[in-house]
């Protein structure tokens, strides 16, 4: 009995954190982020992986990534400019910021 308790709450974080990483992808395809970006490969825009990878350990980077996604921004990842994002809520780019970085 001892050990359905924690397989139990194991699943149930599982499914929650699946859950939430759901609702980031479908939150990303409302605010128009995947028409430029994908998660595991170069489109337009870096792959979300290669984000989470250059900024990992970094203390600020999730700082640093909202204020890249709010004003936009250009030269990072190559020639073409990101466009600023200023119609998508603070939360919302906290929220997809806090999403890309655990991917890495």
């Amino acid at each position: 009995m001892k050990i359905i308790v924690p397989v139990l709450a194991i699943a149930a974080v599982a499914l929650f954190v699946t859950g939430q990483a759901k609702a980031s992808e479908d939150l990303a395809k409302k605010s128009n982020c995947l028409a430029c970006h994908l998660v595991d490969k170069k489109s337009i825009g870096p792959a979300y992986k290669e984000v989470a990878k250059k900024y990992k350990g970094q203390a600020d980077a999730e700082a640093k990534l909202i204020a890249k996604v709010k004003a936009g921004g250009q030269g990072v990842w190559g020639p073409i400019p990101m466009p600023p994002n200023a119609t998508v809520s603070d939360t919302d780019v906290k929220t997809l910021v806090q999403w890309i970085l655990k991917m890495g």
